[in-house]
């Protein structure tokens, strides 16, 4: 019987000595924790730095939405700027040789700019120009020019398309 109390004791000893062994190792990682957090605060105390790091997430949080707003803007603005180009050279008449008539494309996002055309013959050159509305003219336009207005559309959609 007196063997049996001992060895509960050795084993409630050896049970202790592991938590003990534990528990240091817990307070070990909690110290570096703590000084590294309290590294190079000074005389500071934790509720005087958690206001500083409040007040700078509330400076960081306005100039966020300040960028935000003006990135908008700038998407925006984007929306008009000449985005989609196509080009199309071609020979106007047989009797002239190299293909040195053009048809050139130019839109925004939203299909709307202008078709220029420059026609080459022999004795003289002249150039056009159609204004385009969601990739369509009021005006006649030659096949030339619908291929031009085709090619800008694929490449924006291929610039789109190879962006992602």
């Amino acid at each position: 019987l007196i063997i049996a109390k001992y060895a509960v004791f050795f084993i409630i000893l050896i049970i202790l000595f592991i938590m003990n062994i534990s528990n240091r190792n817990k307070i070990k990682k909690l110290k570096a924790k703590y000084y590294r957090f309290m590294s190079g605060l000074g005389d500071q105390n934790i509720e005087e730095l958690l206001e500083k790091s409040l007040d700078r997430i509330d400076d960081l949080s306005e100039k966020s939405r300040i960028m935000e707003n003006h990135i908008n803007g700038i998407e925006r603005n984007l929306m008009q700027c000449i985005q989609k180009v196509g080009i199309v050279r071609f020979n106007a008449f047989d009797n002239v040789g190299s293909d040195l008539s053009f048809s050139i494309t130019m839109m925004d996002n939203n299909d709307n700019g202008i078709v220029l055309s420059g026609i080459y013959s022999r004795d003289s050159s002249s150039t056009y120009a159609k204004p385009v509305i969601a990739g369509k003219s009021r005006y006649p336009l030659s096949a030339e020019e619908i291929q031009a207005i085709e090619i800008a559309r694929k490449s924006n959609r291929e610039r789109i398309y190879s962006d992602n």
